[in-house]
């Protein structure tokens, strides 16, 4: 699954990620396009027990790719 957060201003794409975070299950990755490092983000996927890796695109934008670990 990809959510494409560009364009939006925070705290929405946070939020939409989290949301979508909620519906996946363990083992399975979702990512997210984002216009920005998603600073707070990180965090709070530390503090579930999710595992993720960031990409700078081309176009500016960064690729986060999250990963459940169930070690929430």
């Amino acid at each position: 699954m990809i959510i494409d957060n560009r364009g939006l201003e925070p705290p929405q794409p946070m939020m939409r990620t989290l949301k979508a975070l909620e519906k996946i299950e363990q083992g399975t990755s979702l990512s997210i396009i984002n216009d920005r490092r998603p600073m707070f983000l990180y965090e709070e996927l530390d503090d579930r027990g999710f595992l993720h890796e960031t990409e700078a695109q081309k176009d500016g934008s960064f690729k986060i790719t999250i990963t459940k670990t169930g070690e929430e």
